[in-house]
């Protein structure tokens, strides 16, 4: 069988063990978009490549212990920015996770709004899969807070009901972090149990069990079942994972896509527990108040590209595929990519993005509000073979991008920055 582990309320979770006096409190993290790193004085800005993802950030402030509803108010005092996790006290109030926290504030005004400390949950997080990894021969960690386990032949089918249940209990014990734990045949079917076990819960669904668990379930509380997919099942006249089962001809129907889904939902298709994940891709982005000066929004490029450098130095790859997006008001949006399989160069990285977004560039007229840049298809995964034209000088150039690199790994990612960030 297959266990699917995720700690409840997370980010909550982490701020109770450090202020226990949280216990029992309606209590929210507040995410907003760290835009202290387009200030000339910028500084603290770290890295880590581990779990990035939603409300994940790649690049972050280090945490610094003041007033946290302080942290979230901008120069004219508004509150700003939206909540990345909620406790369940907060939630019987109908606070959300991406709510705003001015309306959370509202639903309950005596909500604790915490800041985010990145490094605090990155090293409970490793603590977690040290512990599991001694537990459960094959273990998976899929986000900073979700591993999934492989316990076929380790422990009995019928044993694994109890096995879930102490280890929820041990978990808590050494750790302090509650866990909701899901046990089934594959692993979408034990995530699927793990929210029904939610909170600090645990549920096994065995193959006599499958039929009256799953059937009734809707459609859109299946990972993997998004907006789109949601709205061309209801278009289909199907609501519950019981009536797509008994659809098979029109989900399949659908591509290649939907047809893996099917299977999922059927418990006939699953994935292996993989104990390393390789990075496809990397990438930087930030929202920020509307700007319509482009020489700022350029030296915000150019601020991106540092950082995003540093990252892809420190992962030692070579990106072959580079994408930037502009995001601007009244929801309009535009994006440029380009192929460029050589050897990659700080200089000629920050060249290349600030290229792409003069090519992006389409709504002059318009303020920006966003600006994303992506690298993917790193050469040790791509066929790709690099360029050899101007290659000594691009050897000079890689030497000093990694003496660069260096100083900035000692003293920090805004030791040295551009000219043009000034």
């Amino acid at each position: 069988m297959k266990i699917h582990i995720d700690i409840d309320c997370f980010f909550v979770s982490a701020a109770r063990i450090i202020e226990p006096k949280l216990q029992h409190k309606p209590v929210a993290i507040g995410g907003r978009s760290d835009t202290e790193i387009f200030n000339k004085e910028a500084q603290n800005q770290t890295v880590n490549f581990e779990n990035s993802g939603s409300f994940v950030p790649t690049f972050y402030k280090t945490y610094e212990k003041e007033d946290d509803l302080k942290s979230f108010q901008d120069e004219d005092g508004r509150i700003r920015g939206i909540l990345t996790t909620s406790s369940y006290e907060a939630r019987a109030y109908g606070v959300k996770t991406a709510m705003s926290i001015r309306e959370a504030l509202q639903l309950c005004p005596h909500l604790i709004i915490k800041a985010p400390n990145m490094s605090w949950y990155q090293e409970l997080s490793h603590r977690l899969h040290d512990f599991l990894v001694l537990k459960i021969p094959l273990v998976e960690q899929s986000s900073i807070d979700e591993f999934y386990g492989d316990v076929s032949g380790w422990i009995n089918d019928e044993d694994i009901p109890q096995f879930i249940d102490a280890l929820r209990h041990e978990i808590k014990k050494e750790l302090q972090l509650p866990v909701s734990i899901g046990a089934a045949k594959t692993r979408y079917i034990a995530k699927l149990a793990t929210t029904y076990a939610k909170p600090f819960g645990c549920k096994t669904i065995t193959q006599h069990e499958f039929d009256q668990f799953v059937n009734p379930i809707k459609v859109e509380n299946f990972a993997g079942i998004g907006k789109s997919m949601k709205s061309k099942l209801h278009s289909a006249q199907i609501k519950t994972l019981g009536e797509l089962r008994n659809r098979r001809g029109t989900v399949e129907s659908w591509g290649p896509y939907a047809k893996e889904l099917y299977k999922r939902v059927n418990a006939e298709s699953d994935a292996d527990i993989k104990t390393t994940h390789k990075r496809k891709s990397i990438g930087i982005s930030r929202t920020f108040d509307a700007i319509y000066d482009r020489v700022e929004l350029q030296r915000r490029v150019h601020v991106l590209a540092r950082h995003l450098s540093f990252a892809i130095i420190k992962l030692k790859v070579i990106p072959t595929v580079f994408h930037l997006s502009i995001d601007y008001e009244m929801n309009q949006k535009s994006h440029k990519n380009i192929s460029l399989a050589e050897i990659f160069t700080e200089k000629k990285f920050d060249s290349l993005c600030l290229h792409l977004f003069l090519e992006a560039d389409i709504h002059k007229r318009l303020k920006v509000i966003r600006l994303s840049i992506n690298c993917s298809s790193f050469t040790r995964d791509s066929k790709k073979e690099l360029s050899l034209i101007g290659f000594e000088d691009e050897q000079k150039m890689h030497k000093l991008t990694h003496s660069t690199q260096k100083l900035r790994q000692k003293y920090g990612i805004d030791t040295l920055k551009f000219a043009s960030e000034l």
